[in-house]
């Protein structure tokens, strides 16, 4: 360990928060300390809307049971990729250096991971601008987006340039409160609708198949891989593996069971408040400013795409405060997770990077473009294959860590350029989902590139295309050391 390690770090070691190396031994965290990132990332209105989503689908009952699924398959894979970042030390994109696709190669875990993060990141900043504007009547308008769009990207810059530690503290905050919040909601929605527990219990679609289920499956479970990459951001500051499992089951449990069942109330509730409300003839101005032609349509694009104005209709300022509660968290932990994607993308590509809060800057700067180029749409239609390839990649790494290398973490002296067999086997097996999945055949295209990916991997490394094949290696960096060497614990404790 360096001399230095157990010294206070200077600032600009705080800003840079080790994007390119591995975490300190002096650094680390318990996993409980953690748990707030992963909660917070996926308690958001967004995520809600996609609870409230699978229970419609399926029903309370079975949604329900696909939530428990959801909870269960995200805990696994979380838990495994965060235990190889904890390994490592390092971020989630720098893992994959090690761990699957090669230094240079890891460019592309950075460019499907930042591009997803930063879509949500646009997505979700023009969520709050949305939902700004109806709360206080005002016209959309160059002023207030640059007003609000302004202020909001200098709030996230902020928040996330001084490191995990402030981060962490504001994550936290704003769990707690907007677990309170939601909690206050739920209740609202109950008692404005005179919508009973049992009736929400009891709600059935009129046709439940093997079809709606696996449907309802596809639309909660197929973002563990994206929730499971954040999550391994923050996994490299565990100290331990045990520390890993309480953020990503934790996590995952938030995430697939309460956030879907606090949804799944508030939606069926309040979709009879609202739907009064868009009705009432005084309320004319603000229902012609939502999409759709009829009062239901109009309340499904309330719940999908403009959740801030929904939950405003239903408890007012309250349903305000919320919005920014639930949001405000999940942006600083986008913005992070963002930064660290950046960073190893302009490493790999170019051999340097400017640093994080340069990354911190751009990620934001980006996601700007992104409104401004008016190509949400397009993002949000992309998100299903990124979904898809995330997936493969959390499994990839799996498979990498686990079974090729027997659980330890990859020695440090010389690192593939390109490891094409894991580049072959992340693309071709997500194509082929992805193409199964469009073309109707299986509503579960993360599940067929969760197991085909590691299979093509494995078959591939140990035929076609084994270590060093068609590429060069590199001598290891202040970014290939790893955190848990063998003089610093016995090998017993690095396999817990």
């Amino acid at each position: 360990m360096p001399e230095n390690a157990t010294r206070r770090p200077d600032l600009r070691a705080v800003i840079e928060d080790n994007a390119l190396q591995s975490v300190p031994l002096d650094q680390r965290r318990s996993g409980w300390s953690l748990f707030a990132n992963t909660a917070g990332v996926g308690s958001t209105l967004v995520v809600l809307g996609v609870g409230a989503a699978v229970t419609f689908t399926a029903g309370t009952k079975w949604g329900l049971v696909v939530a428990v699924i959801a909870a269960a398959f995200g805990s696994m894979i979380g838990w495994a990729v965060g235990r190889v970042c904890q390994a490592t030390g390092t971020s989630s994109t720098v893992t994959a250096r090690f761990h699957g696709l090669g230094t240079r190669g890891s460019a592309l875990a950075s460019l499907v991971f930042a591009f997803m993060i930063l879509g949500f990141l646009a997505l979700e900043n023009a969520l709050l601008y949305h939902g700004t504007i109806f709360m206080f009547g005002w016209e959309p308008s160059t002023a207030n987006k640059i007003g609000i769009y302004g202020v909001l990207t200098v709030v996230w810059i902020v928040l996330t340039t001084f490191g995990l530690g402030l981060v962490q503290k504001v994550s936290l905050l704003l769990t707690v409160v907007c677990g309170l919040l939601f909690v206050v909601v739920t209740v609202v929605a109950l008692d404005k609708s005179a919508v009973s527990l049992a009736d929400v219990w009891a709600y059935t679609p009129p046709q439940v198949g093997f079809t709606e289920i696996t449907a309802a499956l596809s639309i909660i479970a197929g973002i563990a891989g994206a929730l499971a990459l954040v999550g391994a951001d923050f996994s490299r500051y565990a100290r331990t593996s045990g520390d890993v499992k309480i953020l990503a089951v934790g996590g995952a449990i938030v995430v697939n069971i309460v956030v879907v069942a606090i949804g799944t109330i508030v939606f069926q509730a309040g979709n009879l408040v609202v739907a009064e409300h868009l009705a009432d003839p005084t309320n004319a101005a603000q229902a012609a400013s939502q999409a759709g032609a009829t009062i239901p349509e109009k309340i499904a694009f309330m719940s999908s795409a403009n959740p801030g104005a929904y939950f405003i209709v239903l408890s007012g300022f309250l349903g305000f405060l919320v919005m920014y509660a639930a949001q405000a968290k999940a942006q600083s932990l986008n913005t992070y997770s963002g930064s660290l994607a950046l960073s190893n993308l302009f490493d790999a590509v170019f051999r340097r990077s400017p640093g994080r809060l340069v990354m911190v800057v751009l990620g934001n700067v980006i996601a700007l473009l992104a409104i401004w180029g008016d190509i949400l749409d397009r993002i949000n239609s992309f998100l299903g294959l990124l979904g898809i390839l995330t997936t493969a990649l959390c499994a990839l790494m799996i498979v990498d860590f686990f079974v090729l290398r027997r659980g330890a973490a990859r020695p440090a002296e010389r690192v593939e350029q390109f490891n094409w067999a894991g580049i072959v086997a992340m693309l071709g097996s997500s194509a082929l989902a992805s193409w199964l999945q469009d073309s109707g055949r299986t509503n579960l295209g993360f599940l067929v590139a969760l197991v085909l990916c590691p299979l093509l991997y494995v078959a591939l490394r140990s035929s076609l295309l084994p270590e060093g094949r068609g590429t060069s290696t590199v001598a290891a960096t202040a970014a290939l050391e790893l955190a848990e060497k063998p003089t610093l614990r016995p090998h017993h404790d690095l396999a817990r």
